[in-house]
């Protein structure tokens, strides 16, 4: 009997640590969902030993595309930016472009039409999709004409090569050139 005791009353106490550590968890976000601070804000909030060199941009559309890309600025003096750029959830075996656009004023509100057609270098590459609409590019840029520290807003797009419809957005990010 004792061991049927113990064995229940350390399943009790599993199941209780466990439900603790959801309910908390599910405080956390609803805390984070509430939050009235921007991404501009928190892109804003820097600091010199964490700027933003390297960001994360994700690609969203009104259905269930989706979009990554990886963009990094190594700590070089060649002042290249890598665009590891996924796709998912597009047309299947279709061509696809990624366009940036920029601006000056450091508001978190990506205000800048002057869309560049990123590739590899200077020469503009498609992003193409295989027979599930899943597609995968590594993408770079050279910024070397670009002053070091110069800062702006930047958001990105995929466009249908084609037709030149936009079928994916980002939100707009805060980019340093290192």
């Amino acid at each position: 009997m004792k061991k049927t005791t113990l064995h229940y009353s350390t399943v009790n106490l599993f199941v209780l640590s466990l439900s603790l550590l959801l309910i908390t968890s599910c405080q956390k976000d609803d805390a984070l969902k509430d939050s009235s601070i921007s991404s501009a804000e928190i892109s804003k909030s820097q600091t010199p030993a964490n700027p933003p060199f390297n960001i994360e941009v994700i690609l969203r559309s009104d259905g269930n595309a989706f979009g990554h890309i990886k963009f990094r600025q190594d700590n070089d003096a060649a002042k290249i930016i890598s665009l590891e750029t996924w796709v998912r959830d597009l047309e299947p075996n279709h061509e696809y472009q990624l366009q940036r656009a920029v601006d000056l004023i450091l508001d978190g509100n990506c205000t800048g039409t002057n869309w560049l057609t990123l590739g590899k270098g200077l020469i503009p590459q498609s992003i193409l999709t295989d027979d599930k609409g899943t597609g995968k590019e590594d993408l770079w840029r050279d910024i070397s004409s670009v002053a070091t520290g110069t800062t702006f807003d930047i958001h990105f797009r995929i466009i249908d090569k084609t037709s030149g419809a936009i079928v994916l957005t980002s939100d707009c990010y805060v980019y340093k050139v290192r």
